[in-house]
């Protein structure tokens, strides 16, 4: 192999050798720098070097497309890899391998995905597929950016800000992931800086909650309406209701044990009853007389009541009423009554004490009345 300067010119004046030959130029400057050129007369640069005991060559690129001067330049950071002990054909081929975004989301789809509840699979499904995945699917994992993100963010929360928070959500965890998985070394969702989100906070008065059960009244003997007002006697989500099979019942204990499958926390909560709420269950009971407890006429269990409840809601004059505010109207009564906020937390099956904090205000009416009974003995 011949030794000179490489320059543009030499490159240049290169004459192709005979046919299943190639011609070599090495560069007297950086030592493993070179230009070949075969009989079909393609020239580009190579890189020469020995890592680990092995010879090896990478190709920098094809001239004219890179000059000899750029070449170089590459040539020199090539050899400052292999100069600590790094393969630079090792790394273009882990770069070459890296996932991009969709194929990331496969594998999570696949492994990780169905440990969660199936609402959560679907909802979370639903974001990647129609939102995540056509702006970034096709990225490397490593090519992905906070402005990448940004962008996601900012483009959701233009029309759905809550939205943007459960794809950043979505993300993060993901990315977290694959970090664990070594498919990555970085979160590129850390530290972007989510929409506010302002609680909604609707809980029935004392005069809602007696229209709300005068028109449930009307509707007494129907599955849905005893899933209705069973909702309000336990503050139980819906899908827990929907999903209650009898073995899961100790109606003369009054104990409602939900398994863990059918919980959001995905663990076993073990739930006292109240009077009116084994009354409902006996109501039920001569409704359905198969496993599911609010059983839909045919064996299944109720997937939605929204259409009595829509009737019901319109008869009491709840108009912004929802299925779920049956859930804190319940806490609120408890907290309204003095209820402490661990026993509300452990009624509802709260792991965070933050999450049962927001009904921490309701306590003060029944804390000024104590208050007030110590005044009026100072006092009087």
């Amino acid at each position: 192999m011949a030794v000179s300067r490489l320059t543009d010119r030499l490159v240049r004046n290169m004459v192709a050798p005979p046919k299943g030959r190639q011609s070599m130029e090495r560069d007297d400057l950086v030592p493993g720098f070179a230009v070949r050129k075969t009989s079909t007369g393609c020239t580009a640069f190579v890189f020469n070097y020995v890592c680990k005991g092995r010879e090896r060559r990478a190709t920098i690129g094809r001239y004219p497309a890179w000059s000899v001067g750029a070449a170089r330049e590459e040539a020199k950071r090539l050899r400052r890899q292999v100069d600590v002990g790094d393969d630079p054909l090792d790394e273009r081929r882990a770069a070459r391998e890296e996932p991009t975004v969709k194929q990331l989301w496969a594998r999570y789809e696949l492994d990780i995905l169905p440990r969660k509840a199936p609402s959560s699979r679907r909802n979370e499904r639903s974001v990647w597929v129609r939102l995540i995945l056509p702006e970034l699917g096709r990225k490397k994992l490593s090519a992905v950016t906070p402005a990448d993100i940004d962008r996601l963010h900012n483009r959701i929360s233009a029309h759905t800000p809550v939205q943007a928070n459960r794809c950043l959500a979505s993300l993060h965890h993901v990315f977290t992931t694959a970090i664990r998985w070594r498919l990555t070394t970085g979160n590129p969702v850390t530290g972007i800086s989510r929409n506010r989100e302002d609680g909604r906070e609707r809980y029935l008065t004392d005069c809602e909650k007696d229209r709300l059960l005068a028109a449930l009244d009307a509707h007494r003997e129907t599955i849905s309406a005893l899933a209705i007002r069973f909702l309000l006697l336990t503050g139980a989500r819906s899908g827990e209701v929907f999903k209650a099979t009898w073995d899961q019942f100790d109606v003369a204990g009054g104990v409602w044990i939900k398994p863990s499958a059918h919980t959001k926390q995905r663990r076993v909560h073990r739930v006292p009853l109240s009077d009116g709420a084994i009354q409902v269950l006996m109501k039920a009971r001569q409704v359905s007389d198969g496993t599911i407890v609010f059983d839909n006429g045919s064996g299944k269990p109720l997937t939605t009541v929204k259409n009595l409840f829509q009737r019901v809601r319109e008869e009491a004059g709840l108009d912004d009423f929802r299925l779920h505010d049956l859930r804190h109207s319940f806490a609120s009564f408890l907290a309204s009554d003095g209820v402490s906020l661990p026993i509300i937390g452990r009624l509802l099956g709260h792991t965070q004490v933050a999450t049962t904090s927001r009904y921490s205000h309701l306590l003060d009416e029944p804390l000024r009345l104590a208050t007030n009974r110590v005044s009026r003995r100072v006092l009087d």
